[in-house]
């Protein structure tokens, strides 16, 4: 079945969120909802999440699920925030790897062994293969680790959201350098997909940054990532594509946000306990990551 696909881009950091919506049943998914976080300040605001939530009111759907393709580092998630102040009955769901990342950073973030690294602070821990449904549309879970430990996709229908794990074909891939990244596991995870899903399987990716100056884009089909992509294509060799991931990986900087949304997101979007004088804060680790 095809679900309907509503975009929503969050400029400040390039990030796409997603209303999929099977309009016959009223059921609805929300996929990598942001929370509005304006770092010099350190005040967070929702007006990119009420934007999710107006457009899923004007349909008239119920939302069954907040999906988090992985725990971001370049922005702070909305699920927490969505689901106890707008969707009660909504599941927060990530995959099981998450378990991994929280006990990578629980140390980083000195959170104290009161911190649950079992990925409990979640509803729902996706394993490999998990099925699940929105309204009428079966969906179903596929592993990509590689960006991060604890990355999938969706598929929901004919829709595959990646997470990191792809870009637009010309934006490439996600960076590997991450704990836990791997560019040859991302290879392998990408090398999956072309091999287990139609050429026409839409393809929604969860950052763009408009390369070459084009306008931002979300949408590709996995037969144009085949053809087209500036990283990973049908021929590409994982040696290739491992020199070429790690060289690139060497450049880049920490992603600006990656603070603050770790904190957030290890915790389902959760923001830390306020201290006893009633302010909650992010600590940042000095000369360490």
């Amino acid at each position: 079945m095809r679900p309907e696909v509503l975009p929503f881009r969050h400029a400040s950091t390039g990030t796409w969120s997603y209303l999929v919506l099977d309009p016959g049943a009223g059921e609805a998914a929300l996929v990598d909802p942001v929370l509005d976080y304006d770092a010099a300040s350190g005040r967070i605001s929702t007006s990119s999440a009420l934007a999710l939530v107006d457009a899923t009111r004007a349909r008239g759907a119920n939302v069954r699920w907040l999906l988090e393709t992985h725990a971001h580092a370049d922005h702070v998630s909305a699920a927490h925030w969505l689901k106890t102040t707008h969707f009660p009955d909504a599941r927060i769901a990530i995959g099981a790897g998450i378990r991994t990342v929280q006990s990578t950073f629980r140390p980083i973030f000195n959170l104290g062994e009161q911190f649950p690294v079992d990925g409990s602070q979640f509803d729902q821990l996706f394993a490999d293969g998990d099925a699940f449904a929105i309204g009428g549309i079966e969906a179903h879970v596929i592993a990509v680790p590689g960006h991060t430990s604890d990355s999938v996709a969706y598929r929901i229908g004919d829709a595959l959201f990646t997470g990191d794990s792809l870009f637009m074909p010309d934006g490439g891939t996600a960076r590997c350098d991450f704990p836990g990244g791997s560019a040859s596991v991302l290879y392998r995870s990408i090398r999956r997909l072309y091999e287990a899903l139609p050429d026409d399987t839409r393809v929604f990716v969860c950052h763009d940054y408009g390369p070459g100056g084009r306008e931002p884009a979300c949408e590709t089909t996995i037969g144009e990532q085949k053809r087209a992509n500036i990283h990973v294509r049908s021929d590409t060799a994982e040696d290739d594509y491992v020199r070429l991931r790690e060289a690139r990986d060497a450049t880049l900087a920490m992603p600006a946000l990656i603070i603050p949304s770790v904190q957030a997101n290890i915790r389902a979007g959760a923001l830390p306990d306020a201290e006893n004088n009633g302010i909650r804060y992010f600590k940042v680790p000095l000369d360490t990551l």
